[in-house]
């Protein structure tokens, strides 16, 4: 499997027309931003996060999406809430692991979760995919120190064990799925430098997978969003700030033309 230009622009329109509902429990920093973003490219997003309500809420939904950014007890027992009701209604989950190799309680709440019930997607950055695999991983903070390919042989396992598709993020995007693995080399490194990049691409995934029964076609469209974004707001950006909302911009602004420098291929 492969994507192309003509192939993203049909996943955009379709994406826009159908406007999927993303019930993000996402992390404090990033909440602002995912929902920003999402609202961009054309998605809803719902950013419900207590117990008491998370199972309603994901029962509307279209999409789940489970972030370990600030992880504590109260946001763990919603996500395994909202898991539950994702589960049976079948519809996609994306998890981002964010941090999971900073302290064995992350670890921990990620393999619980993944082994209450399978996930669509797990988004994360090398040292992220290549921790909850539990392999040794250099990492400061929630940012790898690695690069995406140091991650290939933790997300093979990964998708073999826990989901259907497994996204290394970096300056190549890996995309693992068990029949087919895919590459996006789009983007900018001083994406790196703007908080919330990486919860915002695990939000695109799940809208995407929202309106995509093909998790890992789904995927690549989504990191080739994130990507071209990427590269379009740098075109005027001068610095961090100016990328942040030239980025949520660009995500509004994505069709036609602007997918021309699309680079997506097979792993190779």
């Amino acid at each position: 499997m492969s994507i192309s230009v003509a192939s993203l622009d049909l996943a955009l329109r379709q994406l826009r027309q159908r406007r999927p509902l993303v019930h993000a429990i996402s992390n404090l920093v990033s909440l602002t931003p995912v929902a920003n973003a999402l609202l961009a490219l054309g998605a809803t997003p719902v950013m419900a996060h207590a117990e008491v309500e998370v199972a309603e809420i994901t029962g509307a939904a279209d999409a789940l999406l489970l972030n370990l950014g600030t992880l504590e007890p109260a946001r763990e027992a919603a996500m395994q809430r909202a898991l539950a009701r994702a589960a049976a209604r079948a519809i996609p989950v994306v998890l981002d692991p964010v941090g999971v190799g900073a302290s064995e309680y992350r670890r921990a709440v990620a393999l619980a979760l993944l082994q209450q019930a399978p996930v669509t997607l797990i988004r994360g950055n090398a040292s992220e995919i290549r921790a909850l695999a539990g392999e040794t991983a250099t990492a400061r903070g929630v940012d790898s120190l690695e690069a995406s390919t140091a991650a290939l042989a933790a997300a093979r396992e990964l998708a073999a064990r826990h989901a259907r598709v497994v996204v290394v993020s970096g300056t190549r995007d890996l995309l693992i799925h068990r029949e087919a693995e895919l590459a996006v080399a789009n983007g900018h490194p001083l994406m790196a430098r703007v908080t919330a990049m990486g919860c915002i691409a695990s939000a695109l995934c799940a809208a995407f997978a929202a309106v995509d029964p093909q998790p890992l076609r789904a995927a690549a469209h989504a990191m080739a969003c994130m990507g071209l974004a990427g590269e379009l707001a740098m075109q005027e950006a001068v610095g961090p700030g100016s990328l942040a909302v030239g980025f949520v911009d660009a995500l509004y602004a994505l069709e036609g033309p602007r997918l021309a420098g699309l680079r997506a291929a097979p792993l190779g």
